[in-house]
This record gives C-alpha cells, structure tokens and sequence, in this order.
C-alpha cells in the first residue's frame, strides 16, 4: 500500500497561518525555512574595495532557492543588488580594474554571459552560452574573459542491422550506449556524451574560442599566467588512469591552443595559482596512498619547473583553498576540529590564523562549508557565519575580520533558537577522546528530562561543526536534545583520525556514537527510554549499523543508506572508482570482508522501528539500497516505513526547501509514532 502525506497541504496552510501572524519569538517554524537567506561565492575586487557575492534566497512561492548578485563596500557601505530579477545569476567574477563584473544568468532554460557595472547600473550581454559555464576568471590584462563548458561529443553507437524507420513511424528511442565505468553521476543522471572543454572571450564579447581537445577525464581550476599568455589547469579522472579520482595533472594551454604537462607527480595535483610576478607556481596535491581519506598538502614550485616543496609539512589538516597573498605569502582554507579556518601561509612555513568563522553555505545539515577570495593589498572576503546564522558577507585582512550582512535578521532575529554547546567524551573502544555538540530545545530546563536524537553525518570523511543547521533547529524546536558529532573516519582532526575507519568501516566509530550518547544521558536531563537515532548516506549506513548491534533506541531514520556494499560498489556512480581506497579488493575476491562490513548482515537482529527515506532519483546511495533495507525489514516483520522523496537526488536538502521540510517532517513524524511517553499517555 503506497500512504502519500499530504505535506504540501499542510505546509500551505501553516505558511498562510504564520504569515498572517507574523509572530515573534517562539522556536523556529516550519515555514520559517522559506524565509532563509545565506551569502555564497563572496568576491573581493581586486582593489580590496567592494565585494560581490551571491545571495541565495529561498521563495515559498517556486519552492526554490534565487539567486541574485549582490556587491557592498569593504567598509560595509552601499549594500545593493546588482543582477537580480527574473533570472538566476552565479558566479559574479570583477575585472582586474574593479570596475565590472562578469557572472552567468540562466532563465528559462537560456544560459548567457553578462557583464555588469556597478558604479552605474549598466549591463551587457557578452554571449548566450548553449551549454553553461564554469570556473569564469578574467585574464589579468582585462583581455579575455575564460571558463570551462560542456561540449557535446557523438554518441557512441553500434551497428546491430536496424532497419530504417518509415516516414511518420514512431519508433522506441534508440538504446543507450555505454563503454566506460563513468556513464552517470548524482545530480545529472545519465551523462551525456561530451566533455567539459577551456574557451575564452573577449571581454567586449563575440563568439567564445575553444582552447582544449580534452576526449575524456574532467578540468577545473582555472588560472591566469599574470602575462594573460596561458592558462593554468587541472585537468584528471581520465580512461587512462582508469577514471581514478585520485589522478590529475597540472596543464597550461596557451591562448592560441597550445597545451603542455606542467606537473607529472604520483597523486593528484590541482587548484594551481601563479604567484602575481609569475616565478612560482602554488597548488594542492595529495600522496599516491591507498587509505581511504588522504589530505590535501600545499606545495610550492619554480613556475618553469622543477621539484614542488611542501609549504605546511607540520600543518596535519588538509587544505581547501589557496590564493596568493603577494609574492611571499598565501591565503589558506582549512578545516580544524569542526571549524573552518582563514590563515596566511608565508613561503618560509610560517602560519597566521586569522579567523575560524567561515561556513554557513548548507541549509541542512551543521557541515563545515564556505569559502574567500583575497584582494591585491591584502585584504580578503569570505563567508561568516555561526551556530546561530547561516552565511553572511565578511570582509577583513591580517589583523581579523567582520560580518557585513545581516541577511536573516528579519526571521532569525525574532526567534528563540536552540542553544549549541560544545561536548567531548571518551570512546569506549579505545579511551580515545571524540567531539560533538548539543543543541538544547527552545526553553531548556536542565531539571526536566527530554527524548534525544542522535544525528549522524555523512562521507564518513567529513566534519560537523558549530555551524547553523535547519535541520538540528527544527528537531530542537520540537522538543528534542539533538547531539550531533565527529566520531573517527571524520576529518579536520588530521589522516590518522580520519584513517581510523580506513577499511574498517563501519567499525569502532559505532562505539564513539554510543559513548557520546551515554555522556548526554550521565548529564541527567534525557530520559533513556525516549532516545532516536537518524543520519544520512555515511550517517545512514551508521544508523542501520547502531541498530544492528543495539536495541537502545526507541526509533530510527536511517537516511539514504549504503546497506550492502558489494551492490554498491558495482553499480553506486562512484563506487566502481572508490574500492580500491575503501577496500582494496573486488567483491568476488572478498566477498566475506564486503559482507562483514554490510549493514545488511546485521537486519536479522534489528527490532527497532525504522523510518527508511531516499531521494526517488538518488545515484550516489541508489534507491534500491534502501529498498534492499526496507523490504527486509518488512520481511522480519519490523515496523517500517519507507519514503521516497521525489524529484531528488542524494542531496534532499539543500535541493529544495520543502524537501529540507519534507525530511525533518517525515522523521519527526516517526519519532512522535514510536515515543514511548506517547504510548504511555495512550494507555492513561
């Protein structure tokens, strides 16, 4: 029997009924979520005096997220729209004289390239772009204007004696051929024939140049020679290399199409950046291992070639983003214990932290996320934010830095937000100390006891931290203690930690769970009998594993799961490219090990009720791993539910708003069915 909720009927009318209300105070409400706003892709001009930025802004109207082009002053001054409207704009990049700034508008299916002045509202269109655009960067002369774009390639066919198709028949569509592991990917799909593919325009626009031949692997990391004569690039995932995501090469293609090798190192290299005077080339590169979360490093090497030098060889955290600083010096991104830091690396090793503020860019779930850019005098912007605000535009140089929005003033401001504090505990695997956060329900009375959820991320190699989560909010706003935590396999705790879980996983990061769960409870205000447990993708595989192994839990969500591994790896978009790291055997050569690790294996001593719930169109996580699950609990005889959200792929909640509703709704509407206080009021 197929039970559909009536969600959207419901939402309406509590969005009329809030709207009309316009109360203040209280916890965050549903309808709230439509009201949410965040800064993306901040970009200082290179005279360090503005910042352009995306403001993405969700409509309850088109259950979307806009996207508008927005620019205020380094001294938080003259905060505007610049592209805004009808149509969505990413991707805002200045010129070299701070004067105009390119960005891409979609509507309608259209996608063009459009520049933009700020001191004077003006506005052109350069280009209409069939296919997108990507990694836009100006050439420093203000020539040309490069980006990356998809270009179609013939499909593969094959001769198998079809006859022609009479005039006016209409024929099946034809079949779809594929010869390679790489023919689909979450979010797209099946993957058209075709590459990605370096073109450059003039700045005064006319028809974009093609610059690479690339037939396969993919390109990213765009980066102008300071001379505007080439451009620097990352180019990996080829046949050659059997589509291994841990292989790419730096390459430089001149603007007459002239390609060469820059780098030919074992690992992968990528984000390069040319010092401003051209002598040294920067970028991030990894080791040639075979553990399953390796970071990425940050080297330094003559331009014209010779052996790269790591620059942060003590620094154990991998780093995300570069930009140079001058010529001696480098702007550096990284995550440290569920924060995510700006710091200046100087060529001589040395490290300046300037701030560990950036985030904010997820409406779901609590990850580090966010990003900067630097100017030419020293002076940077990026995205702020913290456990109480999503994104907002930050400026700042070497001293520190601010907020200069306040974007979610207006609906934030006028609620009583969880608490978050911070919680560390010992793991009863290995006495090994394991971080996480508490986020306390709107009116917390420590004297009272409340149910519990267990929220659990994804990757495993990713990090929580004390960032806001519309997610956590809104369980606590219900009534829920919400811990959220990074137990081993996460990382921003450096590779040893994160290698804890390599081919191991899920293993001893289950007791690192149930520790932090036994240390909210030793703190006396959860009752023991109300806890829930929930996570998704990595979090869903933990989650099917908890209740595996415990039967502690009154109710679980288990979240588009991995359940078993050998389906996975053989037919998941990225799992033929991933065994290597995570397991270093095929599944036919360890089909015991893949079984072992399989959540699947443990179902048969699973009693806890199980809410299951996938994106309908989910290729990283396929649906039918959590089909698997669900029809084998039904089999058992175990109360389940299984949701299928439809429309969406892996990424539910930040794909649109009423599905970041739909799931939170879904798995507190489970919870409230299995909560034994309720049952208990039943009987009374």
């Amino acid at each position: 029997m197929i039970v559909r909720a009536s969600f959207s009927a419901a939402l309406l009318a509590a969005a009329s009924s809030a709207m009309a209300q316009e109360e203040a105070g209280g916890p965050l409400q549903f309808v709230d979520v439509f009201s949410l706003e965040m800064a993306a892709d901040p970009q200082i001009s290179p005279d360090g005096g503005q910042i352009a930025y995306v403001r993405r802004s969700n409509d309850i109207m088109t259950d979307r997220t806009r996207s508008a082009v927005w620019v205020i002053g380094y001294d938080g001054a003259g905060h505007r729209p610049v592209a805004s409207g009808s149509a969505e704009y990413s991707s805002p990049r200045w010129s070299p004289d701070s004067e105009q700034i390119v960005a891409v508008a979609s509507e309608d299916g259209d996608t063009s390239l459009v520049t933009f002045w700020p001191s004077n509202g003006r506005q052109a269109r350069l280009a209409e772009l069939p296919f997108g655009a990507s990694n836009l960067t100006w050439s420093p002369d203000g020539a040309w204007i490069a980006f990356t774009m998809f270009t179609p390639a013939p499909a593969a066919s094959v001769d198998i004696g079809m006859p022609p198709a009479p005039p006016g028949a209409e024929w099946a569509a034809p079949s779809i051929v594929d010869e390679t592991i790489q023919y689909e990917f979450d979010g797209i799909g099946e993957l058209p024939d075709g590459r990605s593919q370096i073109y450059i325009i003039s700045a005064e626009g006319g028809a974009p140049t093609r610059l690479t031949e690339a037939e396969d692997g993919s390109i990213s990391g765009l980066s102008w020679s300071p001379d505007s004569s080439e451009l620097f690039y990352s180019w990996g995932t080829r046949a050659q290399d059997r589509f291994d995501f841990r292989s790419s090469d730096i390459w430089a293609v001149s603007v007459t199409g002239e390609a060469r090798q820059v780098t030919d190192f074992p690992g992968p290299e990528g984000s390069p950046r040319l010092s401003p005077n051209g002598r040294m080339l920067a970028f991030l590169g990894e080791e040639a291992r075979t553990e399953s979360s390796i970071d990425a490093n940050l080297y330094v090497m003559p331009a014209d070639g010779g052996e790269p030098r790591q620059l942060l060889a003590d620094l154990d955290r991998g780093v995300d983003q570069i930009a140079w600083d001058g010529d001696n010096a480098l702007w550096v991104r990284f995550d440290d214990v569920g924060k995510t830091v700006l710091a200046r690396a100087t060529l001589n090793g040395g490290l300046d932290r300037v701030t560990d503020a950036i985030g904010g860019t997820t409406f779901g779930r609590p990850y580090t996320s966010g990003a900067f850019t630097a100017s030419n005098n020293g002076r940077w912007a990026a995205t702020l934010a913290s456990a109480y605000d999503l994104a907002d535009a930050g400026a700042g140089n070497r001293r520190g830095g601010r907020e200069l929005t306040d974007l979610n003033a207006d609906v934030l401001g006028r609620r009583e937000l969880a608490q978050v504090e911070r919680i560390t505990w010992e793991s009863s695997a290995d006495g090994r100390e394991i971080e996480g956060w508490i986020a306390y329900p709107p009116g917390f009375d420590p004297a009272q006891q409340y149910p519990l959820i267990l929220e659990i991320h994804g990757g495993p190699h990713t990090a929580y931290g004390p960032q806001f989560s519309g997610e956590v909010q809104l369980f606590a706003a219900a009534g829920y203690v919400v811990l959220y935590t990074n137990p081993r396999g996460s990382t921003s705790y450096g590779e040893a930690f994160a290698n804890l879980i390599d081919k191991n996983y899920p293993g001893e990061d289950v007791d690192d769970l149930l520790s932090g769960v036994d240390a909210v409870i030793a703190r006396g205000y959860v009752d023991e009998d109300r806890l829930f447990v929930t996570g998704g993708s990595g979090g869903g595989v933990l989650t099917a594993q908890l209740i595996g192994v415990s039967d502690r839990f009154a109710a679980a969500a288990v979240g588009k799961p991995v359940i078993n591994w050998t389906s996975f790896v053989l037919a998941a978009d990225i799992g033929p490219t991933i065994y290597p790291y995570w397991f270093g055997e095929t599944p036919w050569d360890a089909p015991e090990e893949y079984w072992r690790r399989s959540p699947l294996s443990l179902v048969g001593d699973v009693t806890t009720p199980s809410l299951v719930f996938v994106g309908a169109e989910d290729r990283r996580t396929p649906v039918f791993e959590s089909e698997q699950y669900y029809n084998a609990l039904q089999i058992l005889g175990v109360e389940s539910r299984l949701v299928r959200i439809p429309g969406t792929y892996h990424g539910i909640a930040d794909s649109r708003p009423s599905r970041l509703l739909q799931k939170v709704g879904h798995i507190l509407a489970w919870f409230e069915d299995y909560d034994p206080a309720n049952e208990d009021e039943a009987e009374e």
